[in-house]
């Protein structure tokens, strides 16, 4: 018989909550789906672990200093009326205890539902558990892509991606700015040089695959025979002048 250990105890107890909360609020356990002109298959993109591990960090900090505030009026209360204190010891706890439960579940929960999908043309952001936002962005509407580490994420290794965009191409809870201007944010990326190289590419095989694209119009021999010259011009005004003398004959 294997004894479980504290760590697979806790991952058994998560798994089982998650498995409840997505039947239940029918959160998608997928990566959202994301159609493609070109037959390739999107590529999906998670945060990291080290993403996982910042959150985790941020939530005992503010466990810590919440359940000392709580702690602190029920040590005076004891001091003072140690009967009461001891009766009201259990729903204290509780109070302290199952709000710190709830809020790790969600630290999970957040981290499993987070995902970035690219496709050859767009690429979407879903986050959240209670309530699911998802935000889609096109590669023409892509500005510039920068790339943001605090000294935390620099020691845990990873970075967040904005994504500045024109036109209103993000959307969701995540925007920022003017309505011409929006802001996507890929939070908790391990190689975050690589990602944004990919969608600069993507941004100009966007770009270059339009209608009147430049390249297109200044190299392709069609279209640099098609263009009208003053010689075009004046071999057509020597046509008209000779129908015009031939109906007059």
């Amino acid at each position: 018989m294997t004894i479980p250990t504290p760590r697979s105890a806790s991952q058994w107890v998560y798994h089982g909550v998650w498995a409840v909360l997505t039947d239940l609020f029918l959160v998608p356990r997928e990566p959202p789906n994301l159609p493609t002109i070109s037959g390739e298959s999107p590529r999906a993109v998670r945060p990291c672990e080290g993403w996982l591990t910042y959150r985790k960090v941020v939530f005992w900090v503010l466990c810590l200093i919440i359940d000392v505030a709580l702690f602190v009026p029920w040590a005076v209360l004891f001091a003072e009326k140690r009967t009461l204190a001891l009766w009201l010891a259990l729903p204290w706890l509780l109070v302290m205890v199952v709000p710190d439960i709830l809020a790790y579940v969600a630290v999970h929960l957040r981290y499993d539902t987070t995902w970035y999908v690219l496709s050859d043309r767009s690429m979407r952001l879903r986050r959240g558990v209670w309530s699911i936002h998802e935000s889609t962005i096109t590669f023409d509407n892509i500005q510039n892509v920068k790339i943001t580490q605090g000294p935390i994420q620099r020691w845990l290794g990873f970075s967040d991606l904005e994504v500045q965009t024109a036109g209103g191409g993000s959307g969701g809870p995540h925007a920022h700015g003017s309505s011409s201007s929006h802001l996507g944010i890929l939070e908790g990326i391990e190689d975050p040089t690589q990602l944004r190289e990919l969608i600069m590419d993507k941004v100009r095989a966007s770009r270059s695959a339009g209608l009147g694209d430049e390249r297109h119009t200044d190299h392709h021999p069609s279209a640099t025979s098609a263009r009208w010259t003053p010689a075009h011009l004046e071999a057509l005004r020597q046509i008209a002048a000779a129908t015009a003398a031939l109906r007059a004959g």
